[in-house]
């Protein structure tokens, strides 16, 4: 049974949609994007980029595709469905509801973001990857031929410490992963016991990355700023440009082909349209890229 849907609307293009489903187990509704190219899908089905933060990032992916896939020769860039992942808001971002959402298991609690708000918890991860793999698949099956062999996970941030654990615990899910600064450290890296555990048993492609001012000096227009030491002060403590450095190390040597990009002149928030498009190269490269190191 597919999940209820709530309401539908178009959005941001041609050929681009949304759907606001309910989660058949939580009850939650969360906003499922879908971009779609012009003409028949291949034989196989749309190879498909899957986004979290959907409301963020779908706008950005789909004019970085619409310019590029149509001319292939300058590009290298083919056609393929593009599927977000965000809330039924106007806003970018859902802080709250994307702090459980994207908090792999087994979380915690925080203080309220305001004044007088709720508790933020992490932790509901699970409930996230379900809702992706059963309703969110299933649906996606009644609006467009997909190819499930080849689909792509993009996440930045906490979306992208959720990629990871989702490519440790359920490496099946996807065939291709992107985690544009993730957050590694996040809860005493608590993810890195998941890495310790991972023993791959199929080909899998891996692209990390982290903006050039998210390793250990402040970009330039911060360094005069009156928070700016506490701000290298919390950049010691993530450490967010080495651990994904030393993941793709961790990645590569457990034999993952595994990549790992600086982004120069960003910070951790104005990577995300660098890190957009880069996962577009990575899902959507022509040819195709090979799963097998060794293959030519």
């Amino acid at each position: 049974m597919i999940p209820r849907l709530v309401q539908e609307g178009a959005s941001l293009a041609p050929n681009a949609r949304w759907f606001d489903l309910e989660d058949r187990a939580s009850g939650q509704i969360r906003r499922v994007f879908l971009w779609l190219p012009e003409g028949p899908a291949p034989e196989a089905g749309w190879p498909a980029l899957w986004m979290l933060d959907g409301n963020a990032v779908i706008g950005t992916a789909i004019d970085a595709m619409r310019t590029q896939a149509f001319w292939p020769s300058g590009t290298g860039l083919g056609w393929g469905a593009l599927v977000a992942i965000g809330y039924p808001t106007d806003a970018p971002y859902d802080s709250f509801r994307r702090s459980w959402d994207l908090g792999p298991p087994p979380g915690r609690s925080y203080p309220p973001f305001v004044e007088d708000g709720p508790e933020v918890r992490t932790g509901g991860g699970a409930e996230m990857a379900r809702f992706l793999l059963e309703d969110v698949t299933e649906f996606l099956a009644t609006q467009a031929p997909l190819d499930p062999a080849r689909r792509t996970l993009f996440g930045h941030s906490f979306g992208g410490l959720f990629a990871l654990w989702l490519l440790f615990t359920k490496p099946e899910s996807f065939s291709a992963w992107v985690a544009a600064s993730p957050a590694i450290t996040w809860e005493e890296s608590f993810l890195l016991e998941h890495l310790a555990r991972f023993t791959p048993e199929n080909p899998t492609r891996v692209h990390l990355s982290a903006g050039a001012w998210e390793g250990d000096a402040l970009a330039p227009f911060q360094c005069k700023a009156p928070d700016a030491a506490e701000r290298l002060a919390e950049k010691a403590r993530t450490r967010t440009l080495a651990a994904a450095q030393d993941m793709a190390a961790a990645l590569t040597a457990k034999g993952l082909v595994a990549e790992y990009e600086t982004y120069a002149g960003e910070t951790h928030m104005s990577v995300l349209p660098v890190a957009i498009n880069r996962a577009l190269h990575w899902a959507f490269a022509l040819p195709p890229a090979p799963l097998d190191k060794g293959a030519s």
